[in-house]
């Protein structure tokens, strides 16, 4: 059994006709934290694409692995030991994966999108299990090059993987929608106790949701406010179905020159975690103090938005 969920992979795409610095497109990730899972698997990943790193070719740190299949498609693992810091990957493991020449040769008719789901992988001796991850920057070269941590194996050996499936093309998004903006007014709001108190109902996308505020701090935000954005009593999400939300909450001033805002998050729901918020850094004290008005009431605004959604993810 996993310790934790897959690791999320982006959906990316590679276009003909915009390739980066190398004679052909690859891809890795600039996503933000939020939007990346790391997590340690029990199972390695494609043997076609498992390779130690003295298996690889290099020139100036960039290291190719030998083509592999999949999808229909031939492609390349590309590694940076130290990092790739024409992709802001300096100080990190870089990893990648690649387009093989042969898909763009004259001969053949070259793809102009390619749709994947991308996973990367590096094997820990230490915990005997593969690191999962999505980024380029994959792990700390601190982390990385401490034989303590399990990542160097026998001989000063690395071994490396990516797990790459074509996938439809991503259900597009209308930037033009407004975000949606939920109020709610908290009342008696010094005389709550511990616990969590729901909001009503609100629509955002094709589903219903409901904001959880913790008065008192949760459990590991003592003496801050907490929220959690999170589908509606009787909604659900289906096998594959993931939803990318960004949130702000603010609290408002009730003399309404001066909000407490918590800054914008953004972070998946799927099936494993319907839930989805973080403790804001707005502390009890200060609310207290200026924000509830004669009425020691509370007004909270949430402004939230659907940024992607996924359908049918293989991963989950």
């Amino acid at each position: 059994m996993d310790r934790a969920a897959e690791a999320y992979a982006l959906m990316c795409n590679w276009r003909k006709n915009h390739p980066p610095s190398s004679s052909f497109p690859q891809r890795g990730s600039s996503a933000s934290d939020s939007a990346v899972l790391r997590s340690l698997r029990d199972h390695p990943p494609s043997s076609s694409s498992l390779v130690k790193l003295s298996q690889l070719t290099t020139v100036n740190n960039r290291y190719e692995s030998p083509p592999f299949s999949s999808g229909g498609y031939r492609w390349r693992l590309v590694v940076y030991p130290k990092g790739n810091e024409r992709d802001n990957g300096s100080g990190f493991v870089s990893m990648y994966v690649e387009l093989d020449k042969s898909c763009l040769s004259s001969t053949t008719t070259p793809p102009k999108e390619v749709f994947a789901y991308l996973s990367f992988f590096v094997f820990n001796k230490k915990e005997n299990k593969y690191f999962s991850v999505q980024v380029s920057q994959v792990l700390p070269l601190e982390k990385f090059n401490d034989p303590a941590n399990g990542y160097i194996l026998d001989g000063e050996e690395h071994e490396f993987s990516a797990h790459v499936k074509i996938a439809s093309a991503p259900v597009p998004v209308d930037e033009n929608l407004p975000f949606h903006k939920f109020s709610w007014s908290v009342r008696d709001f010094s005389l709550l106790k511990q616990g969590d108190y729901a909001s009503k109902t609100f629509q955002m996308g094709e589903k219903k949701w409901t904001l959880t505020l913790y008065p008192k701090g949760d459990s590991s935000s003592e003496g801050k406010l907490s929220n959690y954005v999170h589908l509606a009593e009787g909604e659900s999400l289906l096998i594959g179905e993931l939803i990318m939300v960004r949130t702000q909450m603010q609290v408002l001033d009730p003399r309404g020159s001066n909000h407490l805002s918590g800054g914008w998050l953004e972070s998946w729901v799927m099936t494993s975690t319907t839930s989805w918020g973080l403790p804001q850094s707005i502390p009890l004290a200060e609310i207290e103090k200026g924000y509830l008005d004669g009425e020691d009431t509370m007004n909270v605004e949430m402004k939230c938005e659907i940024t992607n959604t996924i359908k049918n993810h293989p991963f989950y």
